[in-house]
């Protein structure tokens, strides 16, 4: 997608109605190539130009934050073959995007388990995360080597050590404490879960974050969706009415 294709997309769309903060499932790629008799690698390998083209169009739109699950805790156990073609492709396609990151402002984040990424490809994310530290633009967070359970998991550890440290009183522990010790800190709610490839569930992804969030699901797999389809999501989104526990009076008094 270049940069005439995104302003069509981007034309008309009210910014003022658009979310903070998409997370997505990209689900889809191995179906993708299957159906196409490729080896599950081209799938992933397509999936990646469909986050070249998101992210691009989420920084064109002004979105601030960009949550990719790419690599799941559970998928580890997937067959060593495919896992090492995942880690060679993770590396690969991030030292490829570096210049597009930069010259887009987009900030690189990274949420998961990096203690468990081999070597050649940690050093690669952690070259990332350095070389866009300055960028204020779109952060793109990276959800690698992820889970939601592990992730509360060792937030529950971590309040345990501060209260046995007398750090912490139990009595004075809150969701904010809770989300402070999140691998999550410092970033906002995703506002939109969107899940492709058919699928209907979160599958152990951001279970605290979501808790307010608009959920889109799509047929579409992860190499076909589009910056078209996007937008649809985002103009769906814009006409929800968002009422956190209140009514609909509460949230819009002027509609009375």
């Amino acid at each position: 997608m270049n940069e005439q294709q995104n302003s069509n997309i981007a034309e008309g769309i009210n910014r003022n109605l658009l979310p903070r903060h998409v997370a997505i499932i990209m689900d889809g790629n191995g179906r993708w190539a299957k159906r196409r008799g490729l080896p599950r690698s081209d799938g992933h390998a397509e999936g990646v130009n469909t986050v070249r083209r998101i992210t691009r169009l989420s920084s064109d739109l002004g979105i601030d934050y960009l949550t990719l699950y790419a690599f799941s805790t559970e998928n580890w156990n997937r067959p060593k073959e495919e896992v090492d073609t995942l880690m060679h492709l993770i590396s690969w396609a991030l030292e490829r995007e570096i210049p597009e990151l930069l010259a887009n402002n987009v900030r690189m984040l990274i949420i998961g388990d990096l203690d468990r990424i081999p070597e050649g490809p940690r050093n690669v994310l952690l070259g990332c995360l350095e070389k866009t530290a300055h960028c204020t633009g779109l952060r793109l967070v990276l959800s690698l080597s992820y889970s939601s359970r592990w992730e509360i998991t060792e937030a529950a550890k971590k309040i345990a050590r501060r209260v046995a440290a007398g750090e912490l009183s139990i009595d004075n522990i809150d969701e904010a404490t809770i989300s402070d010790s999140l691998a999550t800190k410092g970033i906002p709610d995703p506002d939109i879960l969107i899940r492709t490839g058919g699928e209907k569930r979160v599958s152990n992804y951001l279970l605290w974050q979501i808790a307010y969030s608009e959920f889109f699901f799509t047929d579409t797999l992860w190499p076909d969706f589009d910056g078209a389809e996007y937008r649809r999501i985002l103009e769906e989104f814009a006409g929800r009415e968002r009422r956190f526990g209140k009514t609909s009076e509460q949230v819009n008094p002027k509609s009375n």
